[in-house]
């Protein structure tokens, strides 16, 4: 088990006066951090990625769908294919970057929806796109792990069984499942219980608690979530993810209008607490 940290707490977009956190988080016990990766070219992730290393730190990575041009699921054919570029875009930059793990809702714009469910056609035409993505990311020794949202965010995917259904669909190696347990503890009938049936396909995980402040201070049954993990053979990256309001956009986006901490400090100290003592509790 590795356990990491998402710079989304701080910045959507990393540049060296974020470098002072990684050794921040370096000292506090992390031995990665998770990279958004949402706009920017090679050479800056290079450098990025650079001050990783120097840090003593490992890397994953996460990206977006930016618009409806660039969507996987779009019944127009130069949309997905917009979508596809953007795909190996996130795949170069995350290769500059020494990330091993590639995640996010990387199938439709956030906040869009249709009224209905997803269509077969749309099902088929993602699975497109993200088969060749994966195949272009096989070269770059990266992994694509695609994230279930709720359903407040999107349409495409919301749950563990309909994300096993189309991961089995996409039928590559190096793809699978980011099982975030903000989003479970949402929609899963039992969040703890899909872990188990599925640990083959999860390749990642992000520790969210339910409010999307510091885990541990919530509900979210972490004493069962890490059983699940561990007893499964789940011995890949843990990441923090929580949310805060320093930057607008992003806490529009994820609903964030009031403070769930009284400072980041708490979080990445107090969660990354929580990881070890649970994970070390856990059977």
């Amino acid at each position: 088990m590795k356990a990491g940290f998402n710079m989304l707490l701080w910045t959507g977009h990393v540049t060296e006066e974020d470098f002072p956190r990684l050794e921040m988080l370096k000292k506090a016990g992390y031995d990665g951090v998770e990279i958004p990766l949402f706009g920017g070219d090679v050479a800056h992730f290079e450098k990025v990625g650079k001050a990783i290393k120097d840090n003593g730190l490992g890397c994953t990575s996460v990206t977006v769908i930016p618009d409806e041009e660039h969507n996987p699921i779009s019944a127009d054919a130069g949309h997905r294919k917009g979508g596809l570029e953007h795909l190996k875009w996130a795949v170069d930059c995350s290769e500059a970057l020494s990330s091993e793990i590639l995640c996010g809702p990387f199938y439709q714009p956030l906040g869009v929806f249709t009224g209905e469910a997803p269509s077969e056609d749309e099902k088929k035409r993602a699975a497109q796109v993200h088969q060749e993505a994966s195949d272009y990311a096989v070269r770059a020794n990266v992994t694509l792990a695609v994230e279930y949202l709720n359903r407040f965010e999107c349409y495409f995917l919301n749950t563990m069984a309909d994300t096993a259904k189309f991961v089995k669909s996409v039928n590559k190696p190096n793809y699978g499942v980011l099982f975030d347990t903000f989003h479970a503890n949402i929609e899963e009938k039992d969040p703890v219980g899909c872990i188990g049936p599925n640990i083959d396909i999860i390749k990642h995980v992000h520790i969210s608690e339910n409010d999307r402040g510091t885990p541990g201070k919530g509900h979210v049954d972490w004493a069962g979530t890490f059983k699940a993990l561990k007893s499964g053979g789940y011995d890949k990256w843990l990441v923090i993810e929580a949310f805060g309001r320093a930057l607008p956009d992003l806490a529009a986006a994820t609903r964030v209008w009031r403070d769930f901490f009284p400072s980041p400090d708490e979080v990445y100290t107090d969660g990354l607490k929580l990881i070890k003592e649970q994970w070390q509790a856990a059977a």
